[in-house]
Order: structure tokens, then C-alpha cells, then sequence
């Protein structure tokens, strides 16, 4: 099994890239998403809604596939490589779940402390950003951890358009020596690995900005 651990650990890496650029779209979607969401101009709230409804009504895979198969023909004529597609389809699919999150995450904040800053003559922005945010922030990482979970498990889907991530080279593998109980094995494993990571960081953000937020610091 030994020899067969450096090509995994190449797909592995290659997942990795993905599930980092694709939570970075994720992240700002689902924020930019939420804010329009919340927005008094009716032409963003609709433009939000439509985004995250095609997104989370949507088959992930064919989202993968629309991108890769369709863009490229009439009259789209947009060619995009396999890791550009894996990235962008990602980070739409998680974003638009992610805006929802979001947005409960603002209405989370209690509106206490929003009247309470507007009563001290606070800016807008200045209480969006000293108030609002840093809770919502907290909020969001629960259920965003999930998320970006499911987002690293959404990456094996990527192998169907010839990317060669941890799945591609699983089956890759098993192709060349069917030794598939033991490679499918260490897929899991890493796989495993990798999500309990996204944990780990994701409640050490977590403890970190609730310290923050106890010490004003944010």
C-alpha cells in the first residue's frame, strides 16, 4: 500500500486546492447573497433569491456538468478547464446554502443592541461592522462548518469531469491493480482527515472570535 500513497496523496492535495478556492467563492457569495437578502432594494432581494433558489434546487452534479459540458457551445462559447469549473461550481452550489446561513446569522443579532447603537448616533456602517457582523460571524460558523464539509465531500463529484482529485486517483488505482478494499480504504481515511481539519479550524475561529467579542476586541 505504500507505493500507491504518493499518488494519493497527489489527488489529495488537489482536493485540498479545490475545497480552499471554492469555500474563499463560497464565503463571499453566501455574505454578498445574505446582504442583498436583507437589502430594502427590491431588485437585489430578487436577484439573491433567484441565485440561491437555482443553486440549492439543483443538482450539484449537473450544475458541474452545465458549466463544463454546455458553457463551451452556442451561445455561450466559454471553454473552461476543469479546475476553473470544479472552483466556480463549488463555491455557486455551497454559496447559495451558505446565504442562507448568512442571513440567519444577521437576524440572530439581537435587535436590542442595534437600538441600543442607533440611539448613540452610531453609522450605519460603523454598527454594522462593530455590532452586527462580529455576531453574525459567530453565529455562522456552526452551521458554515457543515458546509464546508459538505463542500470537501462535493469535491469527489470533480473526478467526472477529469480532474484528477483524491476520487480520480482512488480510481485510478483501482483500475491498475484492483486492490480496491485497500485504496478505497485510505481514500476514506483521508477524506476522514481532511474534514476533521475543517473542524478542528473552524471551532478554534470559533473560540477565537467569541473571545473577541468578550474582550471587545472586534
Amino acid at each position: 500500500m505504500t507505493e500507491l500513497l504518493p499518488l494519493l496523496l497527489q489527488g489529495a492535495l488537489v482536493t485540498i486546492q479545490i475545497t480552499a478556492l471554492a469555500a474563499s467563492l463560497a464565503v463571499a457569495l453566501a455574505f454578498l447573497a445574505a446582504l442583498a437578502k436583507v437589502s430594502a432594494w427590491s431588485t437585489l432581494r430578487w436577484a439573491a433569491n433567484l441565485y440561491i433558489e437555482i443553486f440549492r434546487g439543483t443538482s450539484l452534479l449537473v450544475q458541474l456538468f452545465w458549466l463544463y459540458f454546455v458553457l463551451p457551445l452556442p451561445p455561450f462559447n466559454m471553454t473552461l478547464t476543469p479546475y476553473t469549473v470544479a472552483v466556480i461550481g463549488l463555491g455557486l452550489n455551497i454559496g447559495a446554502y451558505g446565504a442562507e446561513v448568512m442571513r440567519g446569522a444577521f437576524a440572530a443579532v439581537p435587535r436590542g443592541q442595534i437600538e441600543a447603537a442607533i440611539a448613540l448616533n452610531m453609522p450605519p456602517l460603523h454598527r454594522f461592522f462593530r455590532i452586527v457582523l462580529p455576531q453574525a460571524l459567530v453565529n455562522a460558523i456552526p452551521p458554515g462548518t457543515n458546509l464546508l464539509i459538505e463542500l470537501l465531500k462535493g469535491t469527489s463529484l470533480v473526478s467526472l469531469i477529469t480532474l484528477a482529485d483524491l476520487t480520480f486517483r482512488a480510481n485510478q488505482l483501482v483500475q491498475a491493480t484492483f486492490r480496491s478494499g485497500e485504496i478505497f480504504f485510505a481514500t476514506l481515511v483521508l477524506y476522514f482527515i481532511l474534514a476533521q481539519s475543517i473542524n478542528l479550524s473552524m471551532r478554534l475561529l470559533e473560540r477565537r472570535l467569541r473571545r473577541g467579542l468578550t474582550h471587545g476586541s472586534m
